[in-house]
């Protein structure tokens, strides 16, 4: 696959509109091409890679990575007991889970949507419904971003009390709390 030239890129900005041209400067316009294109295939890019070296889809893979984030014990046993059960959970979201339906969604319609700051692989928010929904969208992410903040405190909340009862399983097993 070949790459354009600068001189082909400059070609192409030199046939923007004075209007387009006036709003972004050579660079900016080359570094929104650049950070359009990441967006379009990083996700597909990271889906080829789970998929063709692992079992694991980006729901399974998340779900494993935020769980082997909750160790709090330093207990190998129990540490190992907790990776047992993070791999169990993670996998039934990956390729051969039962829930890997589940998983597949959430990986395409959920994490590839949040890389790409909503849109689906062609750029649109709605998908079939976008001449409808892209405008409401737009309008719409302001509300959206103070969703965010508030799901983002309740995850913390629930990390938390994951991590409470780590350390209680681990009291449970004569394991006790570092200071």
């Amino acid at each position: 696959m070949s790459h354009p030239s600068e001189d082909q890129k400059k070609a192409i900005y030199e046939g923007l509109s004075d209007d387009q041209k006036k709003k972004q400067s050579y660079t900016e316009w080359v570094k929104d091409a650049y950070n359009n294109q990441y967006e379009s295939w990083m996700p597909w890019i990271e889906d080829k890679y789970l998929a063709w070296f692992g079992t694991d889809n980006k729901a399974s893979y998340a779900t494993k990575d935020t769980l082997d984030k909750t160790k709090v014990t330093g207990i190998s046993q129990v540490d190992k007991l907790q990776d047992g059960v993070n791999n169990l959970v993670g996998d039934q979201v990956g390729k051969e889970g039962l829930l890997a339906p589940v998983g597949d969604t959430v990986s395409k319609e959920g994490i590839n949507r949040a890389e790409r700051g909503g849109k689906d692989e062609r750029g649109s928010y709605g998908g079939p419904a976008a001449s409808y929904t892209d405008a409401g969208v737009k309008n719409a992410q302001g509300v959206g971003q103070g969703l965010a903040g508030g799901a983002q405190s309740a995850g913390s909340a629930v990390a938390e009390g994951a991590k409470g009862a780590a350390g209680y399983v681990g009291g449970m097993f004569g394991g006790r709390e570092k200071k």
